[in-house]
């Protein structure tokens, strides 16, 4: 029998997706529910199971846009499994055998040493070993941005320049899409100040180790600038607000968009109800949402919504940055690194922690007064954690 396989509705309003890459080759042996593509949607990259077990035969090539429900491989479920080939069992066999040489084993594996189509690609075009190529993929595979960043061998004749031509995938170019419109459909302007986190440094080196210890998750930053976040929404009720038509909505609730990274680019996934949440609840949650997206794991549902965004530069080094609002919200809040700097205390010069902070703002609906005191209330916040965000009591706002 031969089943066909069609591209399922990662959400609604996304009618087609890209194939990034398939895991699989044509005419291989697969077994139900096993990854065999990576496939790119504007919003997530998602992985695409296998439905039944089988010999598969490959209807859509990396990089095509392929619509929702259209077909995209053949399973034949007839098909005998190949004697001897048992995809999760090979590397174990290969890394057991004590006396078959190193080539051999990467050569009998599944992954280690060998490169997706698109990636097969690249290497010819650059004229690259892929034994000297250390592949990030599944089980060691070599994945088309391992090619990309492939150097050649010094032998590289002089003159020589060697480039390559990546497609953008359709995520990145969503981005892309969204950010060129915030800045031409918006009134955006950058607000700046700094932040003094000594007070939250002597918290986290109070409390981090029994924090974790009693929680299962570390005390970072974020809970803290949530937190912060969420107080100053709740007194300027138009940075917690969007633009629709001639008309504005405000939110009387806190969803907050938490940048973070991942294989496939800068994600957005939301945390939902902030306000209602404790420092514990923060944190485990913003590691759930990065782990997905680390993972590749990100869903359309993660990242849909969200009322105001944070972005936390500062973990790859950022000083000072103007981050661009994430459309239809009305603001951002830009982290930066903490450098410890020479400031004023009470007349005296002191090295303290400090941190830049800003935010960015439509000026259609939030005025000069409200953004620059809600950026003075996060200020505020930040610097006096025990008064305004733990009502006095720390280890009562922490659960310990």
């Amino acid at each position: 029998m031969i089943l066909e396989m069609k591209v399922p509705s990662p959400g609604e309003s996304i009618s087609e997706v890209e194939i990034a890459e398939w895991l699989v080759s044509d005419g291989d042996y697969v077994e139900k529910d096993q990854a065999i593509a990576e496939v790119d949607s504007d919003k997530a990259t998602l992985e695409l199971p296998a439905e039944e077990s089988g010999v598969i035969t490959l209807k859509a090539g990396e990089g095509d846009a392929v619509a929702v429900g259209a077909i995209v491989c053949h399973i034949d479920t007839a098909a005998p499994k190949p004697d001897g080939q048992d995809i999760k069992a090979a590397p174990e066999k290969a890394a057991t055998t004590p006396h078959v040489a190193p080539v051999a084993a990467q050569e009998t594996t599944y992954a280690t040493g060998t490169a997706s189509p698109a990636a097969r690609k690249i290497i010819a075009e650059k004229g690259l070993d892929t034994t000297a190529i250390s592949g990030t993929g599944r089980d060691g595979r070599i994945t088309k941005e391992d090619a990309v960043k492939a150097v050649p061998a010094m032998g590289t004749p002089v003159g020589e320049r060697p480039s390559a031509r990546k497609k953008m995938s359709m995520l990145r170019r969503k981005v892309a899409e969204r950010l060129v419109a915030a800045k031409n459909e918006t009134a955006m302007l950058t607000t700046f100040n700094e932040v003094d986190m000594s007070p939250i440094f002597a918290l986290r080196a109070e409390y981090k180790e029994i924090f974790k210890e009693k929680h299962g998750v570390g005390l970072g930053f974020m809970s803290f600038f949530t937190k912060a976040v969420v107080r100053a929404l709740q007194e300027f009720l138009d940075v917690n607000s969007m633009i629709d038509g001639n008309e504005q909505i405000l939110y009387d609730y806190c969803d907050i968009s938490v940048a973070v990274s991942g294989p496939k680019g800068l994600m957005v996934p939301v945390v939902r109800n902030a306000e209602d949440m404790s420092f514990r609840e923060i944190e485990a949650e913003i590691k759930r949402l990065a782990i997905r997206a680390r993972d590749g794991k990100i869903t359309v549902d993660d990242m849909t919504g969200g009322t105001f965004t944070i972005s936390n530069g500062g973990v790859f080094g950022s000083m000072l940055s103007t981050p661009i609002i994430n459309p239809p919200q009305s603001g951002i809040l830009g982290m930066h690194n903490i450098l410890q700097r020479p400031v004023a205390v009470d007349g005296k010069v002191e090295i303290r922690p400090m941190m830049y902070v800003a935010l960015s703002y439509d000026h259609r609906i939030v005025d000069g007064r409200e953004s620059v005191g809600f950026l003075v209330a996060v200020k505020e916040a930040l610097e006096d954690p025990i008064a305004l965000l733990m009502d006095g009591d720390a280890k009562k706002a922490l659960e310990l």
